[in-house]
């Protein structure tokens, strides 16, 4: 290693393998497909920083819905889905990480802290994830029901156990409860301005790489054959998918307790158990809403098959492939990323106060 000392910075000649740290080059590539990550109202709540040697994931509370999710709650399962994607993604790139999780309490905007070192194993079913990432989205149209239902089931709960989030599925003899909790929560709502004025700001006027695009809702038409999921602002009429009713599998992913590391576990859950659908072939659809406030997470802890806290139910089925389907926007990445190495060639320029 060579080092050369200037007035105000130190410079050091390394490569991302001798440093044990990956280049910012890897980060960025890393950290673009990782915020592909699904999150709340598409709000991308979360903001990284390099510091050189470790990563930082931290909430953006700026993002947070002050109305929908006033603890914070679905906003930190954001931030957890979207540190799984990148834990998935620095290792398809030859990188394991180390993730401390809610580290400091003094702290409570950090949510985790990622350290690094070379990852020359197999990848197995991780390589087939991070090939999935491009390709998940929220579903929120009629599905048929998933194949080979009881080995997915499987899969799912063991991608599940070590974040500590356990996967129960809802029986179709409590669809049509779930239907109801899923009315009544639309009826609390629908005279809730501070309410109505938030969804319709992430849905109509949030911008270009954020929100809830026309695309990715439902019509009136399309939302009464699903029957369990989150009512948006309607977009002009349409009727996809007009000969299908509803015929998803219901899961749950449920804690022992509430808790902001908790709340980042079950996103990490979550994120390996989309991945893991889309893998296979399934659509899936997140919802939060409907275990967010005690008049609804009530039910359906009810129908649980032991004493948990229900944190996100999600639809899981069938669909054909939509074809020319856009994206979901995402923010770019300068917005989200930031850093305190300057990378010229293969120099860095490392700042002494970091």
């Amino acid at each position: 290693m060579v080092r050369a000392v200037t007035d105000t910075k130190t410079r050091v000649m390394v490569t991302d393998r001798d440093s044990g740290t990956p280049d910012l080059g890897t980060i960025r590539r890393a950290l673009t497909l990782a915020c592909r990550a699904p999150s709340v109202h598409n709000t991308q709540p979360w903001r990284w920083e390099f510091d050189g040697k470790q990563l930082l994931l931290y909430r953006d509370h700026h993002r947070q819905l002050p109305v929908a999710d006033p603890a914070g709650r679905q906003l930190a399962i954001s931030c957890g889905a979207v540190l799984d994607h990148a834990r998935l993604t620095f290792m398809s790139l030859g990188w394991f990480t180390f993730a401390n999780r809610i580290p400091d309490a003094d702290r409570p905007e950090l949510l985790a802290v990622l350290e690094f070192r070379p990852w020359h194993e197999a990848l197995h079913q991780t390589a087939a994830r991070v090939r999935a990432i491009t390709l998940r989205h929220t579903d929120r149209l009629p599905m048929a029901p998933p194949d080979d239902w009881p080995t997915v089931l499987g899969a799912l709960h063991e991608l599940a156990r070590p974040h500590h989030v356990t996967v129960d599925e809802i029986g179709e003899q409590h669809r049509r409860r779930l239907i109801a909790v899923t009315q009544h929560a639309a009826a609390l709502s629908r005279h809730d301005r501070a309410y109505q004025h938030e969804l319709r700001w992430w849905s109509e006027g949030s911008g270009s790489f954020d929100g809830v695009p026309v695309a990715a809702r439902t019509s009136a038409a399309e939302a009464d054959r699903v029957g369990v999921g989150r009512h948006f602002p309607s977009p002009p009429h349409s009727n996809r998918r007009a000969d299908l009713d509803d015929r998803s599998r219901l899961v749950v992913l449920s804690t022992d307790a509430h808790s902001p590391g908790e709340w980042v576990d079950t996103g990490e859950a979550l994120s390996q158990v989309l991945l893991e659908c889309t893998r296979r072939g399934l659509a899936s659809c997140p919802l939060t809403h409907l275990t967010e406030f005690e008049a609804t997470s009530t039910v359906v802890a009810e129908l649980l098959p032991r004493p948990a806290v229900p944190q996100v139910l999600i639809r899981i089925g069938t669909a054909a492939p939509e074809h020319g389907r856009a994206p979901t926007p995402r923010r770019a990445l300068s917005d989200v990323f930031h850093h305190s190495t300057i990378e010229s060639g293969s120099t860095r320029e490392i700042s002494p106060s970091r």
